[in-house]
């Protein structure tokens, strides 16, 4: 599970920018990713309550901005949204796609912080 791992760097962010800017508890965490990465956010959320114990992130919220699956059709040619990449274009049925958007890796976005 690399979620310990992801959460163990995020921990670790909270604590350098807590030693910069002096603050005391995180109420909560916003993380953004792709859809089609491979974070599993219900994963992500029991490795954060594990690890965070006794840090200054225990007790705070994990919020998730998840970013779409994007295909780029070359019949079409536009971005669809999808659920899920497949490698045929839903509107069209063409099989010249691209994935073009949800493979973001995950970013620490924002920390509401005391």
């Amino acid at each position: 599970m690399h979620e310990m791992s992801l959460v163990q760097s995020i921990l670790n962010i909270v604590e350098e920018y807590a030693a910069r800017q002096n603050f005391n508890k995180v109420n909560s965490i916003t993380l953004s990713f792709g859809k089609a990465s491979t974070v599993v956010p219900a994963a992500l959320t029991f490795a954060f309550e594990v690890l965070s114990e006794d840090t200054l992130a225990y007790g705070a919220e994990l919020k998730f901005d998840i970013k779409p699956v994007v295909i780029y059709c070359m019949s079409c040619s536009r971005d669809i949204t999808v659920n899920s990449y497949e490698a045929v274009c839903p509107d069209c049925h063409g099989n010249e796609v691209l994935l073009s958007g949800g493979t973001e890796e995950l970013k620490l976005v924002e920390m509401d912080v005391e």
